[in-house]
């Protein structure tokens, strides 16, 4: 019983430093952050950063893992795009949740923490978000492949990707700011961002996919 409580409490001190480590470097960045900073908004002492995290980096590293979590995990990705049901519906059950989370998430930390990261990367940061990169492409350019018909492999999918996940990655970003048009989108409707974001997506990649197949019959030609 003892042992029990001991890792119940364990469990909540290290929630407790992540929830603050992440709340100073949204607001403070990696380097203004320090671990003495962190120990006294959480409450703890050093000792207790170093036994759950071992470093300032593996603590950032922590909060990075986390942020990415809740925004956008791999888990997500796969569970829709993996999904026994139109590609275009997967498209849709995927720019709802973009817009879902950031939505949510726009006054927390976790975004503003992926956004700093996201413009300004570290060797850090990279450890944790590089490893993801690699399978979460594979993942997009299986269901854009879907759409637009055109083979996974092709090099054609690769602005796709940019183009469709560009405008997830400004809502992500908006929250940073305290007014302009990013943070006016994310007070309407989610469901109004989301048929837009939608339409025009799903019309560019049947665009793309369109052109791709003229250019494949006019070199059979």
């Amino acid at each position: 019983m003892a042992s029990r409580e001991s890792r119940k409490d364990g469990e909540a001190t290290r929630i407790r430093i992540l929830e603050a480590a992440g709340e100073l470097l949204a607001t403070l960045g990696f380097a203004e952050t320090s671990n003495k900073a962190v120990a006294a908004k959480a409450e703890v002492d050093l000792a207790s950063i170093n036994y759950h995290f071992g470093s300032r980096s593996g603590l950032y590293q922590a909060v990075l893992g986390e942020a990415r979590r809740r925004f956008l995990d791999i888990a997500d990705l796969q569970r829709i795009i993996q999904a026994e049901q139109p590609a275009p519906d997967k498209l849709l059950a995927l720019t709802e949740l973009v817009v879902r989370k950031a939505s949510r998430g726009r006054e927390s930390w976790h975004l503003r923490v992926l956004a700093a990261e996201a413009l300004a990367p570290s060797s850090h940061g990279q450890e944790v978000l590089h490893p993801q990169k690699a399978l979460k492409l594979t993942l997009l350019k299986q269901l854009f492949s879907e759409i637009t018909g055109i083979p996974a492999d092709d090099p054609t999918l690769v602005p796709c990707i940019l183009s469709v996940t560009a405008p997830w990655a400004m809502l992500l970003i908006g929250p940073r700011g305290g007014h302009g048009a990013l943070r006016d989108i994310l007070d309407m409707p989610g469901e109004v961002v989301t048929a837009q974001l939608y339409s025009f997506t799903l019309a560019g990649l049947r665009e793309v996919g369109r052109q791709y197949q003229l250019r494949a019959t006019a070199a059979d030609c």
